[in-house]
């Protein structure tokens, strides 16, 4: 059995318009170098050809993925979650204790994990060790550099 993939809506959406567009654009696009490659003639010596066959690969590679992620998609249920405790879809306000230090991130699956965009892991050590908790509560985190003594200061 597969493993559910657990995702916001607007992550669904965001790998849909994907899907969509490497289906439509991007296909047709690597379809037209293909066919303009060809007409170059020997196809064993021609790079361009092999360039654009690699790339039909990847893109091949990207849609199976994104349609496997979405087949066991799991919509995170912002209304289910506990009200004030951290859950999938959550914002967490949190400050490292003995730094002082503040943070601010949202709680998601794997997929949409970006910590640029201040999105991390529920299965990450940070965002799995703050899963249940609510605000005034102070969690001790095992990360790869140490322990992490940080208190919630909001939950949203």
């Amino acid at each position: 059995m597969a493993k559910e993939v657990m995702l916001t809506k607007e992550g669904k959406e965001e790998l849909e318009k994907r899907l969509e567009y490497l289906k439509v654009e991007k296909s047709a696009e690597i379809t037209e170098r293909i066919k303009t490659a060809r007409e170059f003639g020997d196809l064993s010596e021609n790079a361009e050809y092999d360039a654009a066959k690699n790339e039909q690969a990847m893109v091949a590679g990207e849609i199976f993925e994104i349609e496997e992620k979405l087949k066991y998609a799991v919509i995170i249920d912002d209304a289910a979650a506990k009200k004030g405790m951290v859950s999938l879809g959550s914002k967490v306000d949190f400050e490292d204790a003995d730094t002082g230090e503040s943070f601010t991130y949202e709680i998601v699956g794997t997929t949409e994990a970006d910590v640029e965009q201040g999105r991390i892991s529920n299965e990450s050590p940070i965002g799995n060790a703050l899963l249940q908790h609510k605000a005034g509560d102070k969690v001790r985190i095992v990360v790869p550099s140490g322990i992490l003594n940080v208190i919630v200061k909001k939950v949203y």
